[in-house]
């Protein structure tokens, strides 16, 4: 049996889909039913799926279509020669649905109330989920109703491979191999998910005096040059690993720290599906959709009336703005036990 999971984006939603995934190889294994399960991605999400031994094919296509017309067109024909029994639509936007479409597949499965029409290029719709139920069981109620394996969300995400190299990179940067530190992931997508750098300055001064770690800052390349002034602004042998780590280093970086602080962006999901402990600071979105899952994390958002609101730009952020370093620190030091 082929099947064909879509999720094209973004790195944190891709990361939620993780126990479905695993829901279903292992639910089809259990029934003796041997499938093969390919994955539909964009290639900024692409990498955190790299060698993941539940899937048999990584699929990487480019972002839209307008300057990727004839590689994407190429894509679609190799799709539809598959003759896929089973396509997922995880996603439910219109940019998935058209994959969904150009795949010709015989079940083209997703929710009723996908957004952007997207429902429409189904032939099998399962009932309208719950806008307040979290995305992790949303997605793995896609994989029990195709017999996947029911029970506790297992995140498949090995970063063996990757935790060598990083133990080098933290080395050469001044953190020994044992030596506890924590990570702080300071940048999101939408302005109004951020926190301030001299309240992230802060925090983290006050969590070095009172536990003795060092801070290793993580993000994008992009980020790098801004965080080198907050690295310094820290001190106390601060690192600023941001663009030095691909997305499965930085799956192993989280997996080595004592507990993360973090914005609502893709690295927290990250972080929480391979167990590290976060301190999650939320404003215009609701953690109980698409917050850390699991137990032992930290959530602080302060609940003013307009939250969530779900708006990327606001001229008022009170929402994060009302988050105080003593809330984040006392989080942490929670984490710790100190």
């Amino acid at each position: 049996m082929k099947v064909l999971i879509i999720k094209l984006s973004s790195i944190g939603d891709c990361v939620q889909t993780l126990p479905a995934l695993y829901a279903l190889r292992k639910g089809f294994g259990k029934k003796g039913i041997k499938a093969r399960i390919d994955w539909l991605v964009e290639e900024a999400a692409s990498s955190i799926l790299k060698d993941n031994q539940m899937l048999d094919n990584l699929i990487v296509v480019k972002r839209g279509w307008a300057g990727n017309l004839k590689e994407n067109l190429k894509a679609a024909r190799s799709l539809a020669s598959e003759h896929y029994d089973i396509v997922i639509d995880f996603q439910g936007l219109l940019k998935s649905a058209v994959w969904v479409m150009l795949s010709g597949g015989k079940r083209r499965i997703g929710f009723r109330n996908g957004r952007e029409l997207s429902h429409l290029f189904l032939n099998e719709k399962l009932p309208a989920f719950d806008l307040e139920m979290h995305a992790v069981d949303r997605y793995l109620s896609l994989a029990k109703y195709l017999g996947g394996l029911t029970g506790e969300a297992v995140f498949p995400i090995d970063t063996g491979k990757e935790s060598s190299g990083l133990k080098k990179k933290l080395k050469e940067s001044g953190i020994k191999n044992g030596s506890p530190f924590f990570v702080m992931v300071t940048r999101a997508r939408w302005a109004t998910k951020l926190w301030t750098d001299r309240k992230f300055v802060e925090a983290a001064r006050r969590i070095i005096d009172k536990t003795g770690m060092q801070a290793v800052l993580a993000g994008g390349a992009s980020d790098s040059a801004a965080l080198d002034k907050i690295r310094d602004e820290i001190g106390h042998g601060s690192v600023n690993l941001a663009g030095r780590t691909d997305l499965k280093e930085l799956a192993a970086l989280f997996k080595m720290a004592s507990f993360v602080i973090t914005v609502d962006s893709g690295p927290m999901h990250m972080a929480s599906a391979v167990g590290a402990k976060t301190v999650a600071l939320f404003g215009p979105t609701a953690p109980w959709r698409t917050g850390p899952y699991g137990k032992g994390h930290i959530i602080i958002r302060k609940g003013v009336a307009c939250s969530p609101c779900f708006k990327k730009r606001c001229g008022e952020p009170k929402c994060m703005e009302g988050i105080t370093v003593e809330e984040v620190v006392e989080g942490a030091l929670k984490i710790t036990g100190k």
